[in-house]
């Protein structure tokens, strides 16, 4: 998982009730809400203010560090996420689906990598709540850590890491378009956050300090919580349901890019087939890879999900857009729950 998150996670339970505790009586702790609701779109990411201290990215007041407990894989890029509330305002619980934010509001994550040097950071991608909707920008880091600029024509970063495997790695790194942004938070074709749901914010405490501190109006006893795609101590369904939806239910979806696949694979989708279960493609072509189901129970290497996983081939692979590598450690995962499934055949 994201080491950056499990280190975050001690932390955002106290720092999110002072930020709480002193939101009534600060008017931002120093960010623009004029740059997040206006009609321009800042040329640098330190136009919004969101950091008193950006080369360390300190959160300014009301800016909230928060962890998902099954993160979007992106090359095995770390990330940073922050969720900035203005003044008198609050977030909205919703059961099943990403949180009410009000206007104003901004959520911020910055991918990067670990270096020799520590975190550097690559891009920070910003969703800006306007009275018309969510806007998305992407902005660059520059070689010193300073700031970012924005780049709505996306770009590409030659980037070297080493994997969870300890394997040497060098990719092209691209930075999404504008355009791309929508192309993932696409939702009945309005621009929609993916990752602040209840379920995947749900780790036992995160929900529970923000509830505290006044940044949710309520909280059930209830409230769904997404599994960690990498607890073993969890069941392999769950685990791989949770990855599926991060993964690719932001166009899987009825409302999504990709509804007309008839493959749906939100985590409480009730209908096997939907799920993939002996789901033949409703246009077989070379992405199939001749395989004739998105997925042979018990059979992985004859389930159409699991060869677009592993692919990198543009038209093949994936989800589209976001990866150059394949995902070693969801593709076993998946690999597995496929595997564990009682065979059956077609009728």
């Amino acid at each position: 998982m994201n080491r950056l998150g499990d280190a975050a996670g001690a932390v955002i339970a106290a720092c999110v009730l002072v930020i709480g505790a002193t939101a009534a009586r600060d008017t931002g702790g120093g960010v623009s809400d004029v740059a997040i609701t206006g009609d321009s779109y800042p040329a640098a990411l330190s136009d919004y203010g969101f950091f008193t201290d950006l080369r360390a990215r300190t959160p300014a007041t009301r800016v909230t560090l928060y962890t998902l407990n099954t993160p979007l894989f992106s090359d095995y890029s770390e990330k940073q996420r922050y969720l900035y509330l203005p003044a008198g305002t609050r977030a909205t619980y919703r059961p099943d689906a990403t949180l009410g934010l009000p206007i104003g509001a901004a959520l911020i994550k910055t991918f990067g990598y670990e270096q020799a040097g520590g975190f550097t950071p690559l891009e920070t991608r910003v969703l800006l709540r306007r009275a018309s909707g969510w806007v998305a920008l992407p902005y660059v880091w520059n070689a010193a850590g300073t700031d970012a600029v924005l780049k709505r024509a996306g770009t590409r970063l030659p980037v070297t890491f080493t994997d969870p495997a300890g394997a040497r790695r060098t990719i092209s790194y691209a930075v999404p378009n504008q355009n791309q942004c929508k192309d993932c938070h696409g939702l009945s074709g309005a621009i929609t956050p993916l990752g602040p749901t209840a379920r995947n914010l749900n780790d036992g405490r995160q929900l529970q300090a923000w509830h505290a501190a006044g940044l949710m109006d309520r909280l059930p006893a209830d409230a769904p919580r997404l599994a960690r795609w990498d607890d073993p101590a969890a069941p392999v369904a769950a685990r791989a349901s949770a990855y599926l939806e991060v993964n690719c239910a932001h166009c899987h979806n009825a409302k999504g890019a990709a509804s007309n696949s008839g493959l749906l694979l939100d985590w409480k989708q009730p209908d096997g087939t939907a799920r993939g279960v002996l789901k033949r493609p409703v246009a077989a072509g070379r992405g199939s890879g001749g395989r004739d189901f998105a997925i042979a129970p018990g059979r992985p290497d004859a389930s159409i999900l699991l060869h677009r996983m592993e692919s990198t081939e543009p038209g093949v692979a994936m989800p589209e857009i976001g990866r150059a590598l394949p995902h070693a450690e969801g593709v076993s995962l998946v690999r597995a729950y496929i595997a564990g499934m009682p065979a059956i055949t077609a009728r």
